[in-house]
């Protein structure tokens, strides 16, 4: 079975080809070319400003942080969960040079019956914590409260979600205009930043769907029926033959499989100033991070 036949067969895509399809005619936005929708400036109405919006969730991500939580009790994983949702939001938004004064709206969806309030608090605690970390980098985020709703019927277990909004100066915008000669910069996802807690594995949240069930064991299918679709087809989930609790070494140190792939989704927030400054239009948006500026690497 191929891998892109397996990912189908699991109810998600990578292409998204008909989410594509349903918003062909839609209005692209100032910059239909950009990495996230780019809008006049509405909310002050100044021509030399754009607004920015982006919305996006942890994916299927939290899955697997429940199944982890229910065999260990850590609760520890769900700050992960709110970083994940955090930064596929804002890193997104900083790919197109909006990575200052960006404002947060969260939307959680939880079964009550399977998520508990202390789950509620250890994400919402996450997400502020988050946020006063980037703070001491200079990167200002304002959270604007949100939605927790328990939504039993239509969420197996919880969807955490996040909307960002955001205002710059139309000359700071970065647009997708690629042309022959330029460089691309990469940025490692593994390892550990001088802005983060632990290792790394690098995985961030996308693929999550693939990678809990193609590395953890069918005996999860029968021991949580609520972390996946019913409709699956049994040769699709959990196909692995790893235990959440079994561990690799790196460096040295023994790291739960489980805590691998549920390391958080770095931000590359506090690394783009940096490299940004070496551009003059971005000289004024590096200088008032110079401080902080050696610290990031």
């Amino acid at each position: 079975m191929s891998d892109s036949s397996k990912y189908e067969r699991r109810g998600v895509s990578a292409t998204k080809s008909e989410v594509h399809a349903a918003i062909q005619g839609l209005d692209q936005g100032l910059y239909p070319k950009a990495f996230c929708k780019i809008l006049p400036d509405f909310a002050a109405g100044d021509p030399a400003y754009c607004n920015l919006m982006h919305a996006d969730t942890a994916g299927t991500k939290p899955s697997l942080a429940y199944l982890y939580w229910k065999e260990t009790g850590d609760l520890s994983v769900w700050e992960g969960i709110a970083q994940d949702a955090l930064v596929m939001n804002l890193d997104d938004m900083a790919c197109v040079g909006c990575i200052d004064e960006n404002v947060l709206s969260t939307t959680i969806g939880r079964n009550k019956n399977l998520i508990s309030g202390e789950v509620i608090s250890a994400l919402i605690k996450a997400s502020s914590s988050f946020i006063e970390k980037m703070a001491s980098y200079g990167i200002q985020i304002h959270p604007a409260g949100g939605e927790t709703a328990d939504v039993g019927d239509i969420v197996r277990t919880i969807d955490v979600g996040y909307t960002a909004f955001g205002r710059l100066r139309r000359d700071e915008l970065l647009v997708n205009d690629i042309q022959p000669g330029d460089v691309i910069v990469g940025f490692a996802s593994y390892g550990q930043a001088t802005y983060e807690n632990s290792y790394n594995g690098g995985m961030g949240s996308n693929g999550l769907t693939s990678a809990r069930h193609d590395v953890f064991d069918h005996g999860y299918a029968a021991k949580y029926p609520e972390s996946f679709d019913p409709s699956l087809p049994d040769d699709v989930v959990y196909v692995g033959g790893k235990k959440l609790t079994d561990t690799i070494d790196i460096a040295g140190e023994a790291i739960p499989v489980g805590k691998l792939v549920l390391s958080p989704t770095r931000t590359y927030q506090a690394t783009v100033p940096k490299v940004a400054a070496s551009y003059a239009r971005y000289d004024s948006l590096y200088r008032w991070r110079t401080n902080q500026g050696d610290q990031i690497c």
